[in-house]
C-alpha cells in the first residue's frame, strides 16, 4: 500500500513510500496517477480541489487550496496556505470522553518524605547564575569519581544555564521559579545550590522564591565566600550523598507518574504513528489515575478547539482560551507572524501548514479530558491531562515540562534529534528507517504501525517500556550524557 487515507472524509492521502512521477496508485478502489515525484510522508490529492476550498486531513482542515488541485497532484506548501486567523473568540462545546478505568500497574521508584515519588535518585548541582557553570561541572565530575559508585545513587549532574544575572523583573523571577522547581524535583535525591555571590539571583534572593526546604537534602555554596569552591562543593556533595543513599527503589503505583509529552523534528508520519501511540499511552496512564502534560502552545494553533472542547469544565475551558490567545498576543507584541510554522525540516518531511502540524502534534494528548491548564513555571496540581504554557522550542519546552514535575518526557520525532533534558527523555521514532539509522538517539520504534502492527498491541509494549524506564532503564540520551536545560527569556539583558 503506497497511500494512506487517515479519515474517510479526507481529500488527501499520505504517501507511505516515495512515489515516482506517473506512477499509478490504487486506494479505496480508485486509481490515481501521480502528477510528479512525491517523497514519503507527503500528501496527494484524492480528487479535484478547487482554489479556496478546504484541504482535509485527520478529518479536519489543514489549510486552503491556493490554486486548483487535480486528483493525483502533490499537495504541499506550493498550493496550500493556512486558513487560520489571528486572536479568536471561542465557544465551549464540551465533547468529553469517559475513559474506562485501567488495570493498575507498578514500577520501581523512590518514595520521598514529602509524599512524592521519583524515578531517579540523582544528585543535582543547580547554579544560581551562569557564571559558575564550569565550577558546577568540575564539582560534579570530581564528586562523581568519589561518590558516584555509592549504592542507590543514580548519578551526580550539573544543570548549566546562562541566566541568573543581568536580568530584571519577570525574566529574573522566571529563572528563579524554574530553578526552584528543579531543586524540588523528586528525581533529585539531593541538591547542591551553587551561587557566585554578587549576582542578581544570589542565594539569599533565590531562597525567597525557593521557600521551605529540607537542609539535609538541599545545601548551598557561595563560591566567592570560600577559598576553594571545588573542594568545598565536593565535600558538600559527600554529605548530600549520605542523605540520598538512604532511598532505594520500591514498588510504586503507576498512578504516581507525571509524564511530559513533546515532539520535535516532526514529519508527515508523526500524526500517524508516534503521536497517536503516545496519545494511547496518555489515555492509559490517566485512566490509571496518573498524569500527563502537553505543552508547545504554538503547535496547538489550528487544533485548539479540539482541546477546548475536551476541557473538564468551563473554568478549564477559559484557562485554555487564555493560554492560546495569550501566546498569540506574545507573538504580536514582538511583531512576529503568529503562524510562522512549520520549520524547514517539518516541510521537507511532509508537513505543509501549522494546522497540519498541530493536528498531528495534539494527538499526543490522546482523547481524555483536559483537567487543568498551567502557567509557565507552575507545577502540576491536578491528576489527568494538563496543558502547560511553553513554546515549541525543544530545549525550553522539555525544561518547563521537567520543572512542572514531569518524571520523564516522551519525545516523538520523525527527523531525529539527540536532545535530552534533566529528566529521562524517551525518543519515539515515527518511522522505522529513522529508528534503525539513529539507534544511538532513538528508544522506541513507532514506525511499526506503518508495516501492519496495530496500535493496541504496540501501546501495550510501549507502556511496558515506559514503566521499565521509570524503574531505572536508561534512555539513549541518558547513556550519552545529554541533559540540557533552557529557560524562557522575554525581556532585556542588562
Amino acid at each position: 500500500m503506497a497511500l494512506l487515507q487517515i479519515q474517510a472524509n479526507d481529500n488527501v492521502a499520505v504517501t507511505l513510500a516515495p512515489v515516482a512521477a506517473g506512477e499509478e496508485l490504487a486506494i479505496n478502489g480508485q486509481c490515481l496517477r501521480a502528477a510528479v515525484a512525491v517523497d514519503k510522508g507527503h500528501k496527494i490529492a484524492l480528487g479535484y480541489i478547487a482554489a479556496g476550498q478546504k484541504i482535509i486531513k485527520y478529518g479536519f482542515p489543514i489549510g486552503i487550496a491556493a490554486a486548483d488541485i487535480k486528483a493525483g497532484d502533490w499537495v504541499h506548501t506550493h498550493n496550500l496556505t493556512t486558513g487560520l486567523g489571528e486572536i479568536l473568540a471561542y465557544e465551549y462545546k464540551p465533547e468529553l470522553t469517559e475513559l474506562r478505568p485501567a488495570a493498575a500497574k507498578m514500577f520501581q521508584g523512590y518514595c520521598r518524605p514529602d509524599g512524592k515519588v521519583g524515578i531517579r535518585n540523582e544528585i543535582w548541582i543547580v547554579p544560581t547564575v551562569g557564571c559558575v557553570n564550569k565550577n558546577a561541572e568540575l564539582i560534579a565530575r570530581q564528586a562523581a569519581r568519589e561518590y558516584g559508585g555509592m549504592e542507590h545513587i543514580d548519578g551526580i549532574f550539573e544543570l548549566k544555564h546562562p541566566y541568573g544575572c543581568s536580568q530584571m523583573g519577570e525574566d529574573q523571577l522566571t529563572t528563579q521559579r524554574i530553578l526552584a522547581d528543579l531543586v524540588a524535583h523528586p528525581n533529585a535525591g539531593a541538591v547542591l545550590v551553587l551561587g557566585l555571590g554578587c549576582e542578581n539571583n544570589n542565594i539569599g534572593e533565590f531562597k525567597k522564591v525557593l521557600g521551605s526546604y529540607n537542609p539535609d537534602r538541599v545545601k548551598f555554596l557561595e563560591a566567592q565566600a570560600v577559598e576553594d569552591e571545588i573542594a568545598e562543593g565536593v565535600r558538600l556533595i559527600g554529605e548530600l550523598a549520605g542523605y540520598a543513599r538512604q532511598f532505594s527503589r520500591q514498588d510504586c503505583p503507576a498512578s504516581e507518574l507525571i509524564i511530559g509529552l513533546k515532539c520535535g523534528g516532526s514529519d508527515g508520519f508523526s500524526g500517524i504513528t508516534a503521536n497517536p501511540l503516545v496519545g494511547a499511552f496518555s489515555d492509559r496512564l490517566t485512566a490509571m489515575g496518573g498524569t500527563t502534560v502537553l505543552s508547545e502552545v504554538p503547535e496547538m494553533f489550528g487544533a485548539e478547539t479540539i482541546l477546548m472542547n475536551r476541557a473538564a469544565n468551563r473554568e478549564v475551558f477559559e484557562k485554555t482560551v487564555r493560554l492560546i490567545n495569550g501566546f498569540k498576543e506574545y507573538f504580536a507584541a514582538h511583531n512576529q507572524a503568529i503562524y510562522e510554522n512549520p520549520s524547514p525540516g517539518n516541510k521537507q518531511g511532509g508537513i505543509s501548514s501549522l494546522e497540519d502540524k498541530s493536528l498531528g502534534c495534539t494527538q499526543k494528548g490522546g482523547t481524555s479530558s483536559v483537567t487543568d491548564v498551567l502557567n509557565y513555571g507552575e507545577q502540576v496540581k491536578t491528576r489527568g491531562l494538563n496543558l502547560l504554557s511553553g513554546p515549541g522550542n525543544d530545549g525550553v519546552a522539555t525544561t518547563v515540562l521537567a520543572a512542572a514535575g514531569c518524571h520523564m518526557i516522551l519525545f516523538t520525532t520523525g527527523r531525529g534529534t539527540p536532545l535530552g533534558t534533566v529528566v529521562p527523555t524517551v525518543k519515539v521514532a515515527t518511522n522505522s528507517e529513522l529508528f534503525s539509522k539513529k539507534r544511538n538517539w532513538m528508544d522506541f520504534d513507532a514506525g511499526r504501525l506503518l508495516t501492519g502492527m496495530k496500535l493496541e498491541p504496540l501501546a501495550d509494549l510501549f507502556v511496558d517500556y515506559v514503566l521499565a524506564v521509570a524503574s531505572g532503564r536508561q534512555t539513549q540520551a541518558e547513556k550519552m550524557g545529554f541533559r540540557e536545560i533552557a529557560i524562557f527569556k522575554n525581556g532585556v539583558t542588562l
